[in-house]
């Protein structure tokens, strides 16, 4: 399953990885999210949605780029073919003022 591929290699790289909200979150964290997928001629591609959580926005920024690079990099698992930034933005939740960037990333891979 490409959801625990890419969260175990998010959790080997270091980052606090979460696939939902903890409900004591530390400082700074990873919530990774599957938006969709599609597969076309036998090769299935997977878009993700890598929410950066931390106390600050400028914070919030760094880790997302941090993020990226590890992202752009995903191709070098045995079962990822590519990993290739979508988008990313500023998401901070007025209503909770949470601070936090998303990274979205479309990841070609084995079934």
């Amino acid at each position: 399953m490409i959801e625990k591929t890419i969260y175990d290699y998010l959790k080997e790289a270091g980052y606090a990885v979460y696939m939902e909200r903890p409900s004591k979150p530390p400082e700074e964290y990873v919530l990774i999210d599957k938006i969709g997928s599609r597969r076309y001629n036998c090769i299935t591609t997977t878009i993700f949605a890598i929410q950066s959580y931390a106390p600050t926005l400028y914070e919030a920024s760094e880790l997302n780029e941090q993020v990226k690079k590890t992202m752009d990099e995903a191709d070098a698992l045995v079962s990822v073919s590519a990993s290739k930034l979508v988008s990313d933005y500023n998401q901070t939740s007025t209503a909770s003022k949470q601070y936090r960037y998303q990274a979205e990333y479309e990841v070609t891979h084995k079934e």
